[in-house]
């Protein structure tokens, strides 16, 4: 019963945690320089500017959560992607979603 209501309020989150464990990969779209000064493990570093040219080095069949410094590129990314066939998610910061992934 709590397992549900708690469903009930949390609404359509996302279990990235659960995402990641299933074979996700984690897309962090901010610049070269904004990544080697932090990221999450495992993460691919892929520019905004650069994902459309890059894409084709994602696997089609595996979900993919993108993350930045606040959310918003990621949200921008994750759009390009699903227009693209992917199955894509927004994790927003790369802070925050890295705590999701540890909790």
């Amino acid at each position: 019963m709590f397992d549900f209501v708690k469903k009930l309020f949390r609404g359509n989150a996302v279990d990235y945690k659960e995402l990641v464990k299933n074979g996700a990969q984690i897309i962090d779209v901010r610049t070269e320089v904004e990544f080697a000064n932090g990221h999450i493990k495992n993460a691919k570093n892929i520019p905004l500017q650069k994902l459309a040219a890059e894409m084709k080095k994602l696997d089609l069949k595996k979900p993919i959560i993108t993350c930045c410094a606040s959310g918003m590129r990621s949200a921008s990314a994750k759009g390009i992607l699903k227009q693209n066939g992917f199955e894509a998610y927004n994790g927003g910061g790369w802070n925050a979603l890295q705590s999701k992934l540890n909790t």
